[in-house]
This record gives C-alpha cells, structure tokens and sequence, in this order.
C-alpha cells in the first residue's frame, strides 16, 4: 500500500508509532510534531541542515516529554513519525498551513507550487493513516469501557520572526475548556513555569485541529500543550517538564 501511495517506501515504514497502546490511563497522548525526518522521496526538500533541525521541521523536545508522561501515566501515546515540512498533521488538507510553502524565515522550494495531485498523495500517506489511527483506537478504548482524555503535546521556539516570547507554557483549548481551566488552576498554586493560557498559540491561529478532530466532534475533554523548547533541550529539562504537567494533569483529573 505504501509503494501504490508514492510517498513512503518499505524503507520509510509507517507513518504512526503507537506508544502502550494497551495503556491504562484516560490520558491519550498525541504528538503530531514528533520528527524532523523526511520520507526518503524528498531528500532534503530543498533546505539547509540547519533548517530541518529547527522548530520548522519539528516540534524539539516534544516527543520525548511525551514519552516520560507515557511512561510515568501508563498513558497510550500516538506520534507522527515524519516532519509536518511535508504533511502538518495538526492541519486539515484544505489548509495552507499543511504542507507550508514558507515557515517563519524560510521559504521551502519543495513544497512550492505543489499540484492536486501532489496533495492529495501527501494526504492519503500521512494525515488520513495517522487520524484513522488515532480514531479506531480511541473508538476501541471506548467500546470496552474505558474513558479518554485528549491530550497534544507541543513545543515553541523562544524567538519568533525577531521577538522574543516570555511564555513558557501554555495551555490552549478551542470550545471545551473543562481541562485546560484544570490545568490552569493547577499551575496558579505551583507556579514553576510562566503559564498562560492559548498562547503562543490560539485557536484563531488554526492549531486545535486535532483536539476538535478527535476531542469536541467525541464528547472527549481535551487540551493542547505548549512547551518553550530551551526548557526542554535536555534529558534533565524534559524529565522536570514531564513531572510538572504529569502532576497538573492528574491533579486536574482528580479534582
């Protein structure tokens, strides 16, 4: 199926990781900024080194977060296993932002002019498998009586087109807020990141498709969360990352 699609090769294997996926928490993870690497067909799309290591390519320091509150919560964890520069998961196909022919300071020559065709095959490859995934498992969990959270795990860079972002955390929601209001509470009486709330994102800016994909079209709480990558560059930076917002969100659940 992969080779019919034109995209991934037998090399390249699937485009989903699934993490615990017999997991016992409500928590379900999703990180769809997981990786900076390419499918082999595109080379380097046209750009630097120092361009597909950046936040543009990926999300630094997010998966592994997302992996230390897996384990730390017994939580299933779905990630993307190639960079948004050629599908962003977290957009819908008619989106300009899904496969992005600029991003922040960089143009990116191949993703220029890119045919139905083209996105269509894009589509087909990466979004729709990852999504569909997501979807049977969560339908599944449900079936045998299981609860679902829906959780998204994200990082920023601290200085965006020139300016610097105070931010540290951020806790982002569209229509249901029940979580992030939680979260939000939680983090006012332990107050060890600068946190607010949909920022240095909101949902104007397009980025809670997933959470309204899979949480508000279910009936499933759900939050999106941000984390500034220089806090997270480092096994120690992520371990007390992941502690922190495992704290907030059993504290949140709890309550």
């Amino acid at each position: 199926m992969l080779a019919q699609q034109g995209i991934l090769t037998e090399a390249d294997g699937d485009c989903v990781a699934v993490e615990r996926p017999d997991g016992s928490s409500a928590v379900f993870i999703i990180c769809e900024h997981a990786s900076r690497a390419l499918p082999e067909k595109f080379g380097d799309l046209g750009l630097s080194i120092e361009a597909l290591s950046s936040h543009i390519a990926w999300d630094p320091g997010a998966l592994a977060v997302a992996r230390k509150m897996s384990a730390s919560l017994d939580a299933t964890l779905v990630s993307q296993r190639f960079s948004r520069l050629i599908y962003d998961c977290n957009r819908p196909p008619e989106s300009a932002g899904a496969m992005p022919e600029t991003s922040e300071i960089y143009t990116i020559p191949g993703n220029q002019h890119l045919g139905e065709m083209d996105r269509q095959a894009r589509t087909e490859a990466l979004y729709i498998p990852f999504h569909d995934r997501i979807r049977s498992m969560l339908k599944k969990r449900a079936a045998s009586g299981q609860e679902n959270v829906i959780v998204t795990i994200h990082s920023f860079t601290p200085v965006y087109n020139g300016r610097q972002r105070a931010v540290e955390l951020g806790i982002l929601h569209d229509e249901d807020r029940w979580l992030a209001d939680r979260i939000l509470d939680a983090a006012a009486k332990a107050p060890l990141f600068h946190t607010e709330r949909n920022q240095p994102y909101g949902p104007e800016d397009g980025v809670t498709h997933t959470l309204k994909l899979h949480g508000i079209a279910n009936g499933l709480h759900n939050v999106m969360i941000e984390v500034r990558n220089d806090l997270i560059r480092d096994d120690v930076g992520q371990g007390v990352m992941a502690d922190y917002l495992t704290g907030l969100l059993q504290s949140s659940l709890e309550a």
